[in-house]
């Protein structure tokens, strides 16, 4: 929506004109307070709608008469802030942003002030100025958290805001506080503008906003978490500047000893691993650490493993495998397909099966079935096709004479033939083994003397019994 033409002179008069000062003003003794209230529910109607160029002139008229309303809510401020921003984020102009800019902030340091003094009373905070500190915070937080995003202020009063947030709030700091005073830090302490005593205070504070939140805030504990791993991501840049090992096990080492469980041993050992602390045996306490955690995951992890081997029987014959046990392996894979109901799975259980009766077992005929089971459940699976054309290509020689043994080579060819065409990923494997064998085809005498013409079809004798179109070797 673009400005009207009098809400833009209005904004433009304001920037140069509008004094914002901290008093703290209300409508109660004033005599014109109905009217005032009036306009104050006209202003914040159109607000609710974005409506903020008919907002401006009215939210103006009742901020400069009783900036604290009625004294008991920060509305004039914070609705101030509203509106400026929109001024902000729309304007083109570098110095009407300035002038922008330099109200939106002084509008949160007006409301801050108000607070401090308790002229603004909350009926929840009564005269604890706890409850008022934890609004300064958030105010802080909010001016902050703009400034960083949309204001691009200067990092200097930046840091101010989000200490000044945390310093009043604590543990009720926003969330959207710790990415970006983390990611200030960092480039404060980069570019020497603040010390390392600072950098790690403002590391821990978070953290500990963080932490707190995380176990307490069930509505936001998840954002808390969140955003503590990018702003410890920004500080990964720097951790190994500003921590050292002794500092961390002084500050660890206490809370261990009252709770010294193996994953606390091992958080600690990798906390510390981060910090530059030794891993070899130099140090007692990391190897202590070490092996606490170490003696504690084997035991579990052999638990798992038992489990999981227990309900994945292929992972057994697999290791029945390695281990030459060929029948346990073939029994562990006979239990795999029988558990399984996915049909690529299934497929190649059955080729593994196939693989160890050929290549192990020497059960030529046993294989071939394997492979064709395999083929029938997975017909894209170009392996079993590989295999039998092995299997045939390794027994050509037991097929009677020369020339059904070149005929054995065919039927071994065109096994490797269908492999690749099945799965094209193997045409290159296919195809060494194709001109691996090239000079085993039938010489093209023999087909003469025997009457056999290139493309005729030619039955493979002994175990193979499978036809093949003839191919001559010249």
């Amino acid at each position: 929506m673009k400005f009207k033409s009098f809400a833009l002179l209005v904004c433009c008069i304001a920037i140069t004109t509008l004094q914002l000062t901290a008093q703290c003003g209300t409508w109660n003794d004033l005599d014109n307070k109905e009217y005032l209230e009036g306009q104050h529910s006209v202003y914040r109607g159109l607000l609710k709608s974005d409506n903020f160029d008919e907002a401006f002139p009215v939210w103006k008229e009742v901020y400069e008469a009783a900036p604290a309303a009625d004294g008991r809510r920060d509305f004039h401020y914070t609705d101030g802030i509203k509106i400026y921003m929109a001024f902000f984020e729309r304007s083109t102009d570098d110095a009407e942003k300035e002038g922008y800019k330099s109200i939106i902030t002084k509008l949160y340091d007006e409301a801050a002030q108000c607070y401090e003094a308790q002229v603004v009373k909350l009926a929840k905070c009564g005269d604890d100025q706890d409850c008022y500190n934890k609004r300064i915070g958030y105010l802080m937080g909010r001016k902050g958290y703009d400034m960083y995003y949309q204001l691009n202020s200067p990092y200097i009063d930046n840091l101010q805001a989000f200490q000044k947030s945390v310093d009043m709030s604590g543990n009720d700091v926003e969330y959207i506080v710790l990415a970006p005073y983390g990611a200030i830090a960092v480039y404060q302490f980069k570019n020497g503008a603040i010390d390392k005593v600072q950098a790690r205070e403002i590391h821990r504070s978070l953290n500990e906003i963080a932490e707190y939140n995380v176990a307490n805030n069930k509505k936001y504990g998840a954002a808390y978490q969140q955003a503590i791993d990018a702003m410890n991501g920004y500080y990964v840049e720097i951790e190994k500047e500003i921590f050292d090992c002794d500092y961390f096990k002084a500050k660890y080492i206490d809370d261990y000893r009252d709770n010294p469980d193996p994953e606390s041993a091992r958080d600690l050992y990798n906390l510390l691993k981060a910090r530059a602390c030794p891993t070899d045996d130099s140090d007692d306490f990391m190897v202590e650490l070490k092996t606490t955690w170490e003696k504690y995951a084997a035991e579990v992890n052999a638990k798992k493993q038992a489990e999981f081997e227990a309900n994945n029987p292929g992972i057994l014959a697999n290791k029945a495998y390695k281990a030459g046990d060929y029948q346990g392996a073939l029994a562990k894979y006979q239990e795999a397909i029988n558990g399984e109901s996915d049909n690529a799975k299934k497929a190649k259980y059955h080729f593994s099966v196939s693989s160890i009766l050929f290549r192990k077992l020497k059960r030529y005929n046993d294989a071939r079935k394997e492979a064709r089971k395999a083929i029938e459940l997975n017909p894209s699976f170009g392996r079993p096709y590989l295999l039998i054309g092995d299997m045939y290509a390794t027994t050509a020689r037991s097929c009677g004479d020369s020339w059904n043994q070149r005929l054995a080579i065919l039927a071994a060819v065109d096994k490797y033939s269908q492999a690749k065409s099945v799965d094209p990923s193997l045409a290159k494997e296919a195809d060494d083994k194709i001109r691996r064998y090239r000079a085993s085809f039938p010489p093209k005498d023999e087909g003469f003397m025997r009457g056999v013409s290139a493309g005729a079809t030619e039955r493979v004798g002994c175990w193979i019994g499978e036809s093949v179109k003839v191919r001559f070797s010249n």
